[in-house]
Formats: C-alpha cells, sequence, structure tokens
C-alpha cells in the first residue's frame, strides 16, 4: 500500500543498501532496469533512452500473462544522482497517467529513494491506489533491492514490503504475540496453531498449520534477535511432527534453513511499513538454491495474501 500524502497525491518512501551512485545507475541505465523493473513477473524491453530533460524512454513491460505495455516516459527534471520528475504510463495512443518525483539521498552508504506520483484529481489516485495494489506494483522496488544486493554482495535474497495503517507498537504485536500470528500468518486457506512460542531473543516456536484436505504441515523458528518495537530475526524450518527436522512436504528441494529479518519503520502516526528479507542460510545444494530462487513469485503470492489477511484483522480489531 503506498502512504498517502496529499489527497491526489501517493508517496513511497525506500530505503536501499547501497551507495546512491549505485542506485541510481540501476535506476538509470537500460541494462540495470532490464533485470528488476516493473512488478515481478513482468519483463522489460528498453527500445531507445534519452536521460535529459525533454529526453523519451521508450520501453515496453510484458506482464506474465503475455500482454505488452508500451510506455514512453518524458523526463521534465533530471538532476544526477539527486532528483527525477517525469511523467509516466502514456505513449502515442494516450496521455501519461501521471508525474512522478523522486529524490535520492544518500546517508552512511544508504540511499533514501522518495517518490511522489501526482494525479489530477483524489479520485484518481485513489484508483491508481488500489490498481497499483491489485497488480503488486510495489513489487518493483523488492526487486530493485533484491538486485542491490545481487550486484553488490552476490547474494540472493527475497524482499516484501507493505504499510499498515496502524502504529508501530501494534504491528509488532501481530508480528511477536503468537495470539495475534496464529490468526493471520498461515496461507490462504490454511489454520495456524502454535505447540510451543517463546518469541524473544534466544527462544524458539513451532507451530503447525493444516487445511481442510488434511494437510499439515509443522515449521519450528529460534530468534536471534527480538528487539522492540522494529526488529525481528529468526530462522525457520520444517519439522516433522516430532519435531525433527524434515523438508517442505510440497516442495523436497526447498532448502532446510532460511533466515528472515523482518524490520518496522514508522511512516507516520498511524502508518507502519514492515519490510520481510528472506535468504538461505548453511551449506545448499545448487537445486535448493535454484529452487528457492524460482519460488520468488510463490512467496510474494503467499505474503500477500497473509498481509491481506493481517489488515482485515487490524481492522476487525479497531
Amino acid at each position: 500500500m503506498a502512504a498517502k500524502n496529499k489527497s491526489n497525491e501517493l508517496k513511497i518512501i525506500r530505503i536501499f543498501d547501497a551507495p546512491v551512485r549505485l542506485v541510481w545507475e540501476a535506476w538509470n541505465d537500460p541494462k540495470h532496469a532490464a533485470k528488476w523493473w516493473g512488478p515481478r513477473g513482468f519483463t522489460l524491453t528498453s527500445h531507445s533512452k534519452e536521460l535529459k530533460v525533454g529526453g523519451i524512454w521508450h520501453y515496453t513491460m510484458h506482464g506474465p500473462d503475455g500482454k505488452d505495455y508500451v510506455n514512453k516516459t518524458k523526463y521534465l527534471e533530471v538532476v544526477k544522482y539527486e532528483r527525477l520528475v517525469y511523467d509516466h504510463g502514456g505513449n502515442d495512443e494516450h496521455a501519461p497517467m501521471f508525474r512522478v518525483t523522486v529524490n535520492f539521498s544518500e546517508d552512511n552508504g544508504k540511499t533514501k529513494m522518495d517518490m511522489t506520483m501526482t494525479l489530477p484529481t483524489p479520485e484518481a489516485a485513489e484508483e491508481t491506489r488500489k490498481f497499483v495494489k491489485k497488480a503488486g506494483g510495489e513489487s518493483t522496488w523488492d526487486r530493485l533491492a533484491e538486485y542491490l544486493e545481487q550486484e553488490q554482495f552476490s547474494k540472493d535474497k527475497f524482499f516484501i514490503n507493505r504499510s499498515f495503517e496502524a502504529e508501530i507498537e501494534t504491528i509488532f504485536e501481530m508480528f511477536s504475540n503468537p495470539l495475534h500470528i496464529s490468526k493471520w500468518l498461515a496461507p490462504v486457506g490454511f489454520e495456524m496453531e502454535y505447540l510451543n512460542a517463546d518469541i524473544k531473543t534466544g527462544g524458539s516456536s513451532s507451530f503447525s498449520m493444516f487445511n481442510k484436505a488434511n494437510l499439515r504441515m509443522y515449521c519450528s523458528a529460534k530468534y536471534l534477535e527480538v528487539m522492540r518495537p522494529n526488529r525481528i530475526v529468526y530462522t525457520q524450518q520444517f519439522i516433522d511432527e516430532e519435531g525433527n527436522v524434515s523438508r517442505q512436504p510440497l516442495s523436497p528441494t526447498w532448502p532446510e534453513t532460511m533466515l528472515m529479518t523482518i524490520t518496522l519503520t514508522e511512516e507516520g502516526p498511524e502508518l507502519t511499513r514492515v519490510t520481510i528479507v528472506t535468504e538461505v542460510v548453511g551449506d545448499v545444494a545448487k537445486v535448493e538454491a535454484e529452487t528457492f530462487h524460482n519460488g520468488k513469485a510463490g512467496m510474494t503470492s503467499g505474503w500477500t495474501g497473509a498481509f491481506d489477511k493481517l489488515e482485515d484483522y487490524l481492522f476487525k480489531n479497531r
């Protein structure tokens, strides 16, 4: 969900663990952009690009359903490493959908991307917000974070973000209190119950998830860091009913141990962004690494369903 600023604006702020020079190049070099631009599952073909005031970036986005989206972005401001202003979503057949202003700033080796999308009316902004959410548009910036990790550190990670209309303490409770977690974390169509839970630094938990078709999965977690109200880090494994380390029942080549890092950031008095980073730890066979990499679309779908359930749960418990 994009954070709301003015009624006709949508705002997205992300912090990337990379210097501004690299973030700028990833944005503006078509060879880089082809690796991440667009929602997860999309690919990109750049036809031409002039990164200057009045210049045009002509490209086509290819959707996972085979549909093509032709774009001609026109640049209105270009300040290297600092600022871009452009009209987005237009081509030879229709006018741009909205104007984008992006400010880049670096602090201690990390880059802040502050983006504002300005639309003609509040109604258009609301429709665009819904469209971006339905299309998974914010996964574009998750893909950028993943690309920057790969470029700098040769690490394959999975990123996903969502902003929730709630105070940070409330969201921390949703991710640290078993009574709350069990109401929303399981995949759509599954229920969840804890077998034991000691969610604190050095603690551990185990739980099961099950559906009406009698499929039951068991998992365990060991908490490396639990810091209220901003951060939870833990490793997660699938286990069998007796607690022995096992494999994902539906994907036997899924890696054995995952490291999960959950970061909560205040975006306003009652707006909290959740960032979840998943990576493989330990010795991993090639087929396991490939299964993880190729499973990002499925992870996006799974977390999106869980986040939708969390939004409903927050709304019902206001």
